[in-house]
């Protein structure tokens, strides 16, 4: 494993945390390679039910490296979006991993490192943590994905005036608006992100497959296209051991025991 990642597993929870502690976590091609391998390898790893990323030192992410940026002003457009697309086939690898991912914010998560944590089906942050849409700060526009996510939750007048700003926005804030899904005290994110993820990784791991992928369409779809979806997974779950062991556990009055059914499933 790349230095610029560091993995380790508590039960059935993989945590994932960015290590360029001396940059406050900033991103760099060895950290996208070295996530983007770990996500995929996760994705088919029975052992793992749920991700949790997060970053060392205090800090989630603070966005692209600046100085590798201004690096590449002289390289050929072509060459600068063949290097983007690293980054975007991050951001693709996190919402198309089955497994639920919930990003532990603690510091800042600016720019790009923004992307990241909305990327997560669910994030966790401490209150005083803070997040910016920081690329108009330095004369640049966003990437990532961080419009796409953010106008998920909010009016587009909130989102222009983010992005056209750059202002920090606290993670308070952050949960008034329904970005964030648990807060924290200062130092806790990581362990309640851990908690919230144990408790997933018990669930039956094909549906909640399932589930996250109708979750990250339905903002997109039409209610016909959506239901579409919805009526077919709903057929196809009904096939699945999964369903017949969580039927059987809930007339019988007992706790499902969906572990002993990981990796067994045809997807």
């Amino acid at each position: 494993m790349s230095e610029a990642l560091l993995s380790r597993r508590e039960g059935g929870v993989l945590i994932l945390s960015n290590n360029n502690v001396a940059a406050r976590n900033a991103l760099s091609p060895a950290f996208y390679a070295a996530l983007t391998g770990s996500l995929r390898q996760a994705a088919t790893d029975p052992a793992v039910g749920a991700i949790v990323l997060t970053g060392e030192g205090g800090h989630f992410c603070s966005g692209g490296d600046l100085r590798q940026l201004a690096g590449r002003r002289e390289l050929p457009q072509a060459e600068r979006r063949e290097r983007l697309e690293a980054l975007h086939d991050l951001i693709r690898s996190l919402r198309d991993c089955p497994k639920p991912v919930i990003a532990a914010v603690e510091g800042a998560a600016a720019g790009a490192g923004l992307s990241l944590a909305l990327a997560c089906d669910m994030l966790v942050a401490a209150h005083d943590a803070v997040f910016s849409v920081a690329y108009v700060k330095v004369g640049l526009t966003p990437d990532g994905g961080a419009t796409a996510f953010l106008a998920e939750f909010l009016s587009r007048q909130l989102l222009t005036e983010l992005c056209l700003s750059g202002d920090r926005v606290s993670g308070a804030r952050m949960a008034e608006l329904g970005v964030v899904n648990r807060l924290t005290e200062t130092g806790q994110a990581l362990a309640a992100a851990t908690t919230l993820a144990a408790t997933l990784a018990q669930g039956p791991e094909l549906a909640m497959a399932r589930i996250k992928a109708l979750c990250r369409h339905a903002p997109r779809n039409t209610l016909e296209e959506q239901l579409e979806l919805e009526a077919r997974d709903m057929v196809r779950s009904q096939e699945t051991e999964e369903s017949r062991e969580g039927i059987s556990a809930f007339l019988e009055k007992r706790r499902a025991d969906f572990g002993r059914l990981r990796g067994k499933e045809e997807r």
